[in-house]
């Protein structure tokens, strides 16, 4: 994928105020509903398991359509567009550390790493949150492949525990409530990320994500 400088873009769709449309409608909707849906989550881990298993549904679909929205949504919302290899992504993070990275109008090589983190991520505790929820679910996993299925056996090579409501206790949910634990670090490290690159750059990402519009390209900024 080759980087476009403002220069070599074909004209832009500026705005008398001199930003552009960056992120459509429908990926700024999924981008604060996924954080509403993810706190809410969270916050009722082990309190109120009804609207906490609503929330994880929730979470699954934005996420399914994220990954739709990845292939046939605006320019700046396709993977295409964004994804960088890990060469240039280690570049790009190289040249923040100097301090001269360079503006991107879409996503930067390491906000798109952090894209795919946190689809992973996400996708993982999603997955196990639903695997919880019925014991005839987990009985699914031995029909997985052996580099898979040893990881939910307990120490001994005992069977799945169930608690109450049939939830599963034990390396189950150690890997669910883990992978919850690693959202809030990547979340953590895209929020920094964001004002980082808000100072550096001189524009408000947070509103950008509320509005749909950056600052016009300038020279040197890829777009």
């Amino acid at each position: 994928m080759t980087d476009v400088t403002a220069q070599d873009a074909p004209e832009m769709n500026t705005q008398p105020t001199g930003t552009v449309r960056v992120w459509d409608h429908l990926l700024r909707v999924f981008h604060w509903a996924l954080v509403a849906a993810f706190a809410t989550a969270w916050l009722t881990a082990d309190e109120l398991q009804p609207v906490h298993e609503f929330a994880g549904y929730t979470v699954a679909g934005l996420v399914a359509f994220r990954l739709v929205w990845g292939l046939v949504g605006s320019r700046y919302a396709r993977f295409a567009q964004f994804l960088k290899g890990p060469g240039e992504t280690l570049a790009y993070l190289g040249d923040m550390a100097r301090g001269r990275e360079r503006r991107y109008l879409g996503h930067n090589p390491a906000g798109a790493a952090m894209v795919v983190a946190l689809l992973v991520t996400l996708s993982g505790t999603v997955f196990t949150g639903w695997l919880m929820e019925d014991k005839t679910r987990v009985a699914m996993l031995p029909a997985m492949p052996a580099i898979v299925a040893p990881a939910w056996a307990d120490g001994d090579g005992d069977e799945f525990e169930y608690g109450e409501r049939g939830e599963v206790e034990g390396p189950l949910k150690e890997v669910h409530e883990t992978l919850a634990n690693l959202m809030l670090l990547l979340a953590a490290l895209h929020v920094g990320g964001v004002v980082l690159a808000s100072f550096r750059h001189h524009e408000n990402l947070t509103r950008a994500m509320v509005t749909g519009d950056k600052r016009g390209p300038g020279p040197g900024d890829i777009v």
